[in-house]
Parts: C-alpha cells; structure tokens; sequence
C-alpha cells in the first residue's frame, strides 16, 4: 500500500514547473485594463484637462 505521507514528503516539483510559474508570475504583460488606462491619460493630457 501507498504511503501517502510519504510520498508527499519526497515530491520535489521538477523544474520546468518552477520556471513557469517565475516567467507567470514576473512577467509584467499589460492587459487590456492597462492599455485602456495608458490612453485615456494619453487622450487627457492631451485635451490639457
């Protein structure tokens, strides 16, 4: 029988995963909000309001 603990005491993610969530979670893409934000400021600084 499986020994659950056990085996979750050894489980080692393998490295691919860890390089993945890094280029996830530090990777600064903007997404639409961004985009939309950067030209109403754009567009309002540009009226001079």
């Amino acid at each position: 029988m499986i020994n659950f603990d056990e085996e979750v005491r050894k489980f080692k993610p393998c490295l691919e995963v860890a390089q993945a969530e890094d280029a996830i979670y530090h990777n600064d893409v903007k997404d639409i909000t961004d985009v939309l934000e950067e030209m109403y400021k754009q567009i309002k600084s540009e009226k001079g309001e």
